[in-house]
């Protein structure tokens, strides 16, 4: 069978049918899809840099989770500091309660110097020691915090100099206000015409008192020794050892056991301030990454915040609260503790700040990124809709042009019949 033969009207009327059928085709799709470049067939440069595009936003996506992530884990700490300090205060209250208990011990350590300077002209009264064979005696106090005090007993009286650490005194006033001042918890008071005896104060009400003929180096902080030279009266005679009160006491170890409830607690506390197993408060470090190639990163490191890294241990009763100077050992501690975790919170909060910034910038390099590859790829809708009509439009009249030509056979056509 011979080909079908067409004019060179129809001819041309089917392949501009053809054209404009493959242009509507195209416009439908960019409408359906509402890209201008579906594939690399459509514009090579810009489909594959659109596609890196959208790689690189995809990789920043991913990593958005784990930053999120990250602001718990510090979010959890920050909670976890705030109950440690509220528990903190909470032991401050205790140890506070303590040095308004009444006095732990119903008698107090002692020690007495008798004077032995030549030719006493009449014995010691509070208004003036020198006239007492206690004038000229020079007595050296050494106490926990290794600090060596010289007080001397003498008729030109100097006022206590921090630098020196030394006063000269001449009356029992003068005396006890250098004792205060130099931070020793002793009181001193006149037992006989050339007798000084020093009695340990309420603050120190428990420490053990010795007496030797030089100073010693520090002892323990419920300790004190004194010294003296010939004429204050060598080393001294000790006192009984002071006396437990039964009744303060006993209330005394009750707050020791609370404030031991207190030390517990901030061990669990720190134990259970992690999120997704990461807890900065029990020595774990967080390691953030901000960008696709891991060489924009965070690391934050932990703390050991249980009793021990705060610098704080259970107590003992019978051992401590027993007086003031035990208690304010204690709430030194405390005070320590607590600006450890104030520097700490703030640490984490610069962190915090640092993480939900990259956070918001990563948010909008996505934002940047994918908006960037829409640029290259989108279509004009408005555009793409006026394309479609005028195609449609052009169709129909290539469809009537192509019945004109087709009109000089359908002549023939009606001879026929």
């Amino acid at each position: 069978m011979s080909d079908i033969v067409l004019t060179a009207a129809v001819r041309q009327n089917l392949l501009s049918l053809q054209g404009t059928a493959d242009l509507l085709s195209t416009t439908q799709t960019r409408l359906a899809s509402g890209k201008k470049v579906n594939s690399a067939l459509d514009n090579p440069t810009n489909f594959f840099t659109a596609a890196g595009l959208d790689a690189r936003a995809g990789d920043i996506g991913n990593l958005l989770d784990s930053i999120g992530n990250g602001v718990q884990v510090l979010q959890a700490a920050d909670k976890g500091i705030s109950a440690l300090s509220k528990l903190v205060d909470t032991a401050k209250s205790i140890a506070n309660q303590a040095l308004q208990q009444p006095t732990g011990y119903s008698t107090k350590a002692s020690i007495k110097f008798t004077g032995t300077a030549a030719a006493p002209t009449g014995p010691a009264t509070a208004a003036d020691l020198t006239p007492s064979a206690l004038n000229g005696g020079v007595y050296t106090f050494s106490n926990s915090a290794g600090t060596a005090v010289t007080i001397t007993v003498g008729a030109a009286a100097t006022a206590f100099n921090p630098t020196t650490k030394a006063a000269t005194v001449k009356t029992l006033d003068q005396l006890n206000q250098a004792l205060a001042l130099a931070g020793v918890n002793l009181s001193a008071s006149i037992t006989g015409a050339n007798e000084l005896t020093f009695t340990s104060t309420n603050d120190g009400a428990g420490q053990v008192i010795t007496g030797t003929a030089a100073a010693t180096p520090p002892l323990t902080l419920d300790a004190i020794n004194i010294s003296a030279n010939a004429l204050g009266g060598a080393a001294g005679t000790v006192g009984p050892a002071a006396v437990p009160d039964a009744v303060s006491q006993t209330a005394r170890a009750t707050l020791v056991a609370q404030y031991n409830q207190i030390i517990q607690n901030l061990t669990t506390t720190a134990q259970d301030a992690s999120f997704n197993g990461i807890n900065l408060l029990d020595g774990n470090s967080l390691k953030l990454i901000f960008n696709e190639t891991g060489k924009s990163t965070l690391t934050i490191a932990g703390v050991n915040f249980d009793p021990n890294g705060l610098g704080l241990a259970p107590l003992t009763a019978g051992t401590d609260f027993t007086d003031n100077v035990l208690t304010g050992k204690v709430l030194t501690a405390l005070n320590n503790a607590s600006t450890t975790l104030r520097s700490q919170a703030s640490a984490f909060g610069a962190n915090l700040s640092i993480v939900q910034i990259r956070q918001d910038f990563s948010n909008k390099l996505i934002n940047v990124l994918q908006t960037g590859s829409a640029n290259l790829t989108l279509a004009d809708s408005n555009e793409e809709a006026a394309n479609s009509q005028a195609l449609s439009t052009r169709q129909q009249i290539a469809v009537s042009a192509l019945a004109l030509a087709n009109q000089s056979q359908q002549g023939v056509l009606q001879l026929l019949r």
